[in-house]
Parts: structure tokens; C-alpha cells; sequence
């Protein structure tokens, strides 16, 4: 009786392969902040004074005379510039002859670019809007509280109030600005932390099946969305040893973002767009396949492109809850 090994010989199974492909929706670049669909590459914008706009300056007036006027002022902003972002990968005519199912080269390379793409999208974002130094209002996690130096008890903690927390930050920017916050975004470190604190679940443990989710927390924060950012990046170069984590790191951010962006509407935070290359999409991206025959006849190249600009437009409708777990 032959052995198995001789009896059996190994081929690709045409229903299983394991490629591990993060969901499009782990990643929030392109939910946080409105996206401005922009025809140059780069150009300026204008912000109007804030404090003009909110000064109470109309007075009483009296029989035949003059009402009290004034101005306003508008500056022009540094302008955007939407870097252009790439990536490619080659495939050869030899890699579709001998590629078994379910292998497809033309799939997963396209795949593959759209992966690479997604990340550094969202890594773009992390590194411009979550992070110290960039909104008007900053907290930090800590053992204990201290407003002194905007210090918040861990909200992994017991004795946390995240709730109060999220809040108090709100009414503040309201206060400030005269626009509520909208939007919470949080890193699923965070995101864990609170379902599973203690006040969070006593206030919903009577609501559905008692299990927190997103909408449920945009109820509780007084928010009209809750996002969480589960996509991850491995920071290693090639070859060295693999580090893979979360991209939004321990962090939270709380913002006002304008549903639909225009003329005189402020918001945290604007994308700007760059569809005016051929074939761009809503974020200023495309993918083309390019002839690579200078590397072998029939080779070919897809190759993925995003030009793009993240700019913070309102600094003090953001409010950055930095390292909030521990």
C-alpha cells in the first residue's frame, strides 16, 4: 500500500486562502471630516474672524439718527497642498501562467495597492488631526484628576467619568464657539474601555440587550456619531521583525465637523480632494494599470495613486483626549 505522502500529492485548495485583508470600513479618514472635491492641486481658502461674528454690538437708536456700525474681518488661510501618495507592484505574464486557484495575480495586486493605499490614508489622518499640539483644547489620562494641568482619571478606571468628561468638553467648545461637537472618534483601545465601565452600562443596562455600541455611546456623549478606528499598520520595515497595532494608538477626539461643507461654514477639520487627475475618485484616488515591458515583455504594473491635503480648519472645535487609557 503506497504511503500517503506517495499516494497524495499537495495542490492549492481552490476554496480557502488567507490573506489578511483589512474591511475598508476599519478605517475613518474619509468619515470624519467632510471631503472637498478640489480641481488644482493647490490653492488658498479664507476663515472669517470669529470674535467679530459673536461681539454683541447692536444698540439702541434713537429719532433721526445713525445705527451703530462695524466690520468685519476675513484673512486668507495658508493654502492646501494636496501631496500626491503611491504605490505599485509588478506582475509578470510567468506569475499568470503558473498562479493555481485561487490565486489571481491581477486581483491580488489590485487588492494588494488598495490595501497600501487605505493605510496610508488613514495614517495620514492620524498623524495630522490625532495628536498633541494641534487642537485648541487638550486633556490628558492620568492616575488622578488635576484641572490645573487638564489632567482625567484613565477612563478604563472605576472612578472615571468619561460621560462628565466628553460633556463638560462639549459645553465648553459650545460656549466658545457657538457649535456643539458632532462627532466622537475613538481608538479601540477607548472604545473598549468604555463598554465596558461601570456608568456606561448601569445607564444602559434597561435598553435593548444591554450591549453598548456606537450609537448608543453617540446618545450618551450627546454626539450625532460615534466612530471607532480599528485599522492597524505594521511600522517595521521589510525584513525586520513584524509591529502591528492599532494606528489611532490610546487616544479620542471630539469635534464638530460640518455635515455638509460650504461657503461660510466652519468645521474642525476639511480633506481636500485633488479629482482633477483623469479617472480620480471622491478622495482623489485611482488605480491604473501600467505596461512594464522595459522589465520583461508583458509585464505589468498597478499602481495605485490619493493626492489629498488634510487641513485642521478650526482648531478650537476639537478637543483631544490624549493617552485617555491606560
Amino acid at each position: 500500500m503506497p504511503t500517503m505522502q506517495s499516494a497524495h500529492i499537495d495542490r492549492a485548495m481552490t476554496n480557502i486562502s488567507v490573506a489578511y485583508m483589512q474591511d475598508d470600513k476599519n478605517f475613518i479618514a474619509d468619515k470624519v471630516f467632510p471631503i472637498v472635491p478640489v480641481k488644482r492641486q493647490s490653492d488658498v481658502y479664507y476663515q472669517y474672524s470669529r470674535a467679530d461674528f459673536m461681539r454683541d454690538e447692536a444698540r439702541e437708536r434713537g429719532a433721526a439718527t445713525e445705527s451703530v456700525g462695524s466690520d468685519y474681518g476675513v484673512e486668507a488661510q495658508d493654502p492646501y497642498f494636496c501631496k500626491k501618495h503611491a504605490f505599485h507592484t509588478d506582475i509578470t505574464p510567468e506569475e499568470r501562467a503558473n498562479y493555481d486557484e485561487p490565486l489571481d495575480a491581477d486581483k491580488d495586486a489590485t487588492d494588494f495597492v488598495t490595501q497600501k493605499m487605505l493605510i496610508r490614508r488613514e495614517m495620514a489622518w492620524s498623524s495630522k488631526f490625532f495628536k498633541t499640539g494641534v487642537w485648541g483644547t487638550e486633556y490628558a489620562g492620568a492616575a488622578s484628576a488635576d484641572a490645573a494641568t487638564k489632567k482625567l482619571v484613565y477612563w478604563n478606571k472605576s472612578t472615571s467619568d468619561p460621560i462628565g468628561d466628553v460633556t463638560n468638553a462639549g459645553i465648553a467648545m459650545a460656549g466658545g464657539t457657538a457649535f456643539r461637537p458632532n462627532t466622537l472618534v475613538l481608538s479601540p483601545y477607548v472604545f473598549n474601555a468604555l463598554k465596558n465601565h461601570e456608568d456606561i452600562l448601569d445607564r444602559i443596562k434597561y435598553t435593548q440587550k444591554g450591549i453598548v455600541t456606537t450609537d448608543l455611546l453617540a446618545t450618551l456623549f450627546e454626539v450625532d456619531k460615534v466612530l471607532v478606528a480599528w485599522g492597524v499598520a505594521n511600522t517595521a520595515v521589510k525584513g525586520a521583525e513584524e509591529a502591528t497595532n492599532f494606528i489611532m494608538g490610546k487616544h479620542a477626539l471630539l469635534c464638530y465637523s460640518n455635515p455638509t461643507p460650504a461657503l461660510r461654514k466652519p468645521s474642525a477639520g476639511y480633506i481636500f480632494a485633488w479629482t482633477g487627475l483623469e479617472g480620480s475618485g471622491g478622495y482623489g484616488n485611482r488605480i491604473v494599470r501600467l505596461p512594464m515591458d522595459q522589465l520583461g515583455l508583458g509585464t505589468e504594473r498597478i499602481e495605485g495613486e490619493i493626492a489629498f491635503d488634510s487641513k485642521v480648519i478650526c482648531s478650537d472645535l476639537g478637543v483631544f483626549f490624549k493617552d485617555i487609557v491606560e
